[in-house]
């Protein structure tokens, strides 16, 4: 007995029961309910009975669940690919010399700490089709000659939340990777100027490369958390106009909860975990070809 505790191996294992215990009450057991609920006809206050994938065969030939697939994955990589440039750009201003750089950090993580329904809220008085201060000041500018009807037409209303999402979402990309610039020595820097690289050429080949590993793991979790967005959609828009904005996470809400038909929603959220798997395994591969490049083992 006493080898045992003296054994690393069997410590970590040990160390690490509370926190497997809690995934699995709080995120296996969850999921692996959800998916069995995704194979009946369960219903709010009735347990339901299996039909196998009745529920799939629904949802594959349902016109809402076709835009909301569309949206969610546009929604996505529009965000995500934004999110990533501002931040990037951020994060290299940032980690310049700049007075008031800590108070300029502190104003940056602003959209990040504030709640995200409060966020939603305050876009939703900025996309107002009456109170609008974006129309009112388009206006003043004679650049408009009525208010634009933000969350009223298709396409404005998808631009406006991918809008309010990376308003949201860039605070913690440029941090991160502002972190991940610190974490370079500044002689890589001073040897390439010797050698008379420009600012580009030492972007492309000293800052991007030692930061791909930071910016695999930054990414793969924007893209879930882009992906699996509830809370913005829901107050803003509530998937309108007509469902135009409606994404996979608010669609499965709409139908299990306020539909009362959790069979048909559990599948739908069911569904999102193959996307989330695949945004997973494309950062996974992303890392292990870095490695191999730098020639560590695999």
């Amino acid at each position: 007995m006493n080898h045992l505790w003296q054994n690393r191996n069997f410590l970590g294992l040990l160390f690490m029961l509370p926190a497997a215990a809690f995934l699995l009450l709080f995120l296996v057991y969850p999921l692996g309910l959800g998916i069995w609920l995704s194979f009946t006809d369960a219903k709010i206050g009735r347990p339901g009975a299996f039909v196998g994938l009745e529920n799939y065969e629904w949802i594959v030939g349902d016109s809402k669940f076709q835009t909301a697939v569309f949206f969610t994955i546009f929604y996505t990589v529009a965000a995500s690919i934004a999110k990533f440039a501002i931040g990037l750009y951020l994060a290299l201003l940032l980690n310049k010399h700049l007075p008031f750089k800590a108070i300029i950090r502190a104003i940056v993580l602003i959209p990040f700490i504030v709640p995200t329904v409060l966020s939603a809220i305050a876009f939703w008085w900025i996309f107002d089709p009456q109170f609008s201060i974006v129309s009112w000041t388009l206006r003043q500018a004679g650049l408009i000659d009525g208010n634009i009807n933000f969350l009223g037409d298709t396409w404005n209303a998808r631009w406006s939340v991918i809008f309010a999402n990376v308003w949201r979402g860039v605070p913690f990309i440029a941090i991160s990777l502002l972190a991940g610039l610190q974490t370079v020595p500044p002689s890589l820097y001073e040897a390439a100027t010797l050698d008379g690289a420009t600012p580009w050429q030492m972007f492309v080949k000293i800052t991007y490369p030692l930061l791909t590993p930071i910016i695999a793991v930054v990414m793969t979790f924007s893209v879930l958390f882009t992906f699996t967005d509830f809370q913005l959609i829901k107050v803003l828009t509530n998937g309108g106009p007509a469902g135009a904005t409606e994404l996979m996470a608010t669609m499965s809400y709409n139908t299990a909860i306020l539909g009362g038909r959790i069979g048909e929603g559990s599948a739908i959220s069911t569904a999102m975990v193959p996307f989330l798997l695949a945004a997973i395994m494309v950062s996974w591969f992303g890392l292990q070809r870095r490695k191999w490049q730098q020639g560590e083992e695999q």
